[in-house]
């Protein structure tokens, strides 16, 4: 149960938050094995771990992995440590982390609460450690509760913080609310997701996601001219969503329609995922006489992509039906006129900062997208109309010193989101905490030499 509905007493001195007096432990089931990753929670928890790690605190990452991989693996001089659990399951289910999910979710629920304790939690402990546990999203909520009693009953429940984060609504309908909340302190991505969610009877933290900081390496210059040049006279668009009606994906073709109809030939570079939804998207290509064109590449460089391109015939989409590497991608967000982030329900919309990062112009909806600010560091669209769309861009077209503008403060925004600043945020609620908690650890040595001992 969590501290402050114990009735501890809080006093006026809290040790602060350190990599020498804390030990974070990420519960997902996701992770960073190719096993493991189906969207955008393997990415996060890889990235934040490591992010950790490298600042030196010791790092442990529970997750369903890959089952010929070591169950246990420590990587960064030992600070990151990789747990791999249901692989007795997984090794029968090779199709990915969430084949076979209710049996390796009964599973996960089984096995990583124990695993905590006795590996992680005691040895903290011996230490006078600080655990900081976060769970992601719903698969992990009756897991961090059940991981809560474990500690309350072994008597080290003051010794951690526990954290349970949404990073989106699926799931919740699965979700015992009134328990996760007095087990843990819940936390989400945005503000948007934090109004989505005080109707449930919670009111989260709110810690955003980041990116990595190679994001905010420039895009080759020389590359972005042969781009721009291969397609002179032409309206260059993309869009990376999954098939999903939420990602606003008809909105799109409706718009590239319209630009059609307008004389300004449009290219539009599309990836989206495997689901159903994407029948229905490729049918309204049809319905509207768009000429669409099937790029199937390996592992492509820039260079190579281009060339591709240039070998297809005229055509107004270029479905990319591959995996585009990250360099491709981002050589994308740069050169093309704008990239279509357009949803209509995003709980935090990683993929605007990324174009940001790469100094392009990202046309965001206006959910969980906290960053964006309209004609200030991107466009941020109030409707699913596709004639604001088309009206927002004819408007940058008439002032380009706008559109650069947008470029460049964009690029200054994404800086702030970067998992090292991230981090500072996380910190600074973990330290609220541990005042509201009154949590029991050791010291910083840098607090005055006067601060009393935490009480046992």
């Amino acid at each position: 149960m969590r501290i402050a509905d114990e009735g501890y007493a809080v006093t006026d001195h809290y040790p602060e938050i350190h990599p020498d007096n804390t030990v974070f432990v990420f519960v997902s089931f996701e992770g960073p094995d190719r096993y493991s990753l189906a969207g955008g929670l393997g990415v996060r928890v890889s990235e934040l771990g490591e992010v950790l790690a490298r600042q030196g605190y010791q790092t442990h990452l529970i997750f369903v992995g890959e089952p010929s991989a070591e169950a246990h693996e420590v990587l960064w001089d030992g600070r990151l440590a990789l747990w791999r659990v249901c692989q007795e399951i997984s090794c029968h289910m090779r199709a990915g982390v969430y084949e076979g999910e209710q049996a390796k979710l009964e599973r996960f629920q089984q096995v990583v609460p124990s695993l905590i304790l006795e590996r992680i939690a005691r040895p903290a402990a011996t230490t006078d450690q600080l655990l900081v546990v976060i769970g992601e999203d719903w698969h992990a909520a009756a897991t961090m509760s059940a991981i809560s009693d474990v500690l309350y009953w072994n008597g080290l429940r003051r010794r951690a913080i526990l954290l349970w984060n949404a990073n989106n609504t699926f799931g919740f309908d699965q979700i015992n609310w009134a328990r996760l909340a007095f087990t843990c302190q819940i936390m989400t991505v945005s503000r948007y997701m934090k109004q989505r969610m005080m109707p449930l009877g919670v009111n989260p933290l709110v810690v955003p996601n980041g990116i990595p900081g190679r994001h905010l390496e420039p895009v080759s210059d020389e590359l972005v001219e042969c781009f721009q040049q291969q397609f002179a006279g032409r309206l260059t668009l993309t869009k990376f969503a999954r098939f999903d009606p939420n990602k606003n994906w008809l909105q799109a073709m409706q718009a590239v329609t319209r630009f059609k109809a307008l004389g300004l030939r449009p290219l539009f570079f599309m990836r989206g995922g495997v689901e159903g939804y994407g029948h229905e998207v490729l049918s309204e290509i049809d319905k509207l006489g768009l000429r669409r064109c099937d790029l199937r590449l390996v592992n492509p460089a820039p260079a190579r992509f281009l060339e591709a391109v240039a070998e297809l015939p005229e055509c107004d989409l270029i479905f990319m039906r591959f995996f585009v590497p990250e360099d491709v991608q981002r050589l994308l967000y740069r050169a093309c006129d704008a990239v279509l982030a357009n949803s209509g329900h995003e709980p935090f919309g990683l993929v605007g900062l990324e174009v940001m990062a790469a100094q392009g112009i990202a046309i965001t909806g206006s959910t969980g997208e906290d960053y964006a600010q309209h004609l200030l560091d991107a466009v941020v669209l109030d409707t699913d109309d596709p004639s604001e769309i088309v009206g927002s861009l004819l408007y940058l077209r008439s002032h380009p010193e706008l559109a650069e503008d947008i470029r460049r403060v964009g690029g200054l925004t994404s800086r702030f989101y970067v998992w090292e600043t991230v981090l500072q945020k996380l910190i600074s609620k973990l330290q609220y905490l541990v005042m509201t908690e009154n949590a029991v650890f050791r010291g910083n040595n840098r607090l005055r030499s006067s601060d009393p001992p935490a009480d046992e």
